[in-house]
């Protein structure tokens, strides 16, 4: 998808910047701008977010708007909602970093398979998108502490090439 999206943008990098950042925090193309859900971000502060020109901005969303495929991604997108790792000590959460094959399917029912197993109760999981992440990873936001033999029965769960318990 991320080619695609890139090829649009015909090598202009601080709009293929824009694009990339869109994409990750769920940002969305409107008439008049660039909106987090319902609330309108202010070209200059998007600009100076990124280190770009804020005409860059407009002219971006305006190409987003005019290109039927660009359009239909980037008006329809939304923020996946609050990444809870951060702030998971705060709650009392554990927080696990998985590496593995990021096209190989079963990593998410193998890895919440063995945390069910164990009785710990998942709270949130956050994976990168591999087109658009140079090192994707797999992020679960657990309740409590995870025991030492659960993280190395994970590691050892042959979909898995590492897990890291995030302190």
């Amino acid at each position: 998808m991320w080619r695609r999206i890139e090829g649009r943008f015909r090598r202009k990098k601080a709009r293929i910047e824009l694009a990339k950042k869109m994409l990750e925090l769920g940002l969305r193309a409107g008439k008049d701008g660039i909106y987090i859900d319902d609330v309108k971000i202010p070209d200059l502060a998007m600009a100076r977010a990124l280190g770009i020109d804020r005409r860059v901005v407009k002219h971006t969303v305006k190409q987003i708007l005019e290109d039927p495929l660009l359009a239909s991604i980037f008006t329809k997108l939304r923020p996946a909602g609050p990444d809870l790792s951060s702030i998971a000590d705060a709650l009392g959460y554990s927080v696990l970093e998985i590496r593995a094959d990021p096209y190989r399917y079963g990593i998410v029912a193998s890895v919440s398979g063995i945390l069910a197993k164990h009785g710990i109760v998942i709270r949130q999981i956050l994976s990168d998108d591999p087109d658009l992440t140079p090192d994707p990873k797999l992020t679960v936001v657990v309740e409590g502490k995870v025991p030492a033999s659960v993280l190395k029965e994970i590691g050892s769960s042959g979909v898995v090439k590492s897990v890291t318990l995030k302190l």
